[in-house]
């Protein structure tokens, strides 16, 4: 994001009051619009993959409204800003290794 301007960019401190409250913030660019996301809490992932079986655009719907703290619009209404950026979504969900041991 280097010295570039991107529809919808926020400040720098509007980023830090959302990671702030947040944690981590995701930017995703596409085509000089920018998205910024949270990561997805359980009731968010639930509700997704409810529906992800019958309707994998839906899924990404959810995720990206579910997630969505500011950025260009656009990337919500325009379709191809939208699948543009579906196919990052999945790396907002962070799975951390768990560890199975016999006591």
């Amino acid at each position: 994001m280097e010295n570039q301007n991107y529809k919808g960019e926020a400040s720098r401190e509007q980023i830090e009051e959302w990671k702030a409250k947040h944690g981590k913030v995701f930017g995703i660019i596409v085509d000089g619009h920018i998205a910024y996301l949270k990561k997805p809490d359980r009731k968010t992932l639930s509700y997704a993959t409810s529906v992800a079986a019958k309707d994998p655009i839906k899924f990404n719907e959810i995720i990206l409204n579910n997630c969505w703290l500011g950025g260009s619009e656009a990337i919500k209404t325009e379709d191809d800003l939208f699948l543009g950026v579906s196919g990052k979504l999945s790396e907002l969900i962070e799975v951390k290794e768990a560890e199975l041991v016999n006591l």
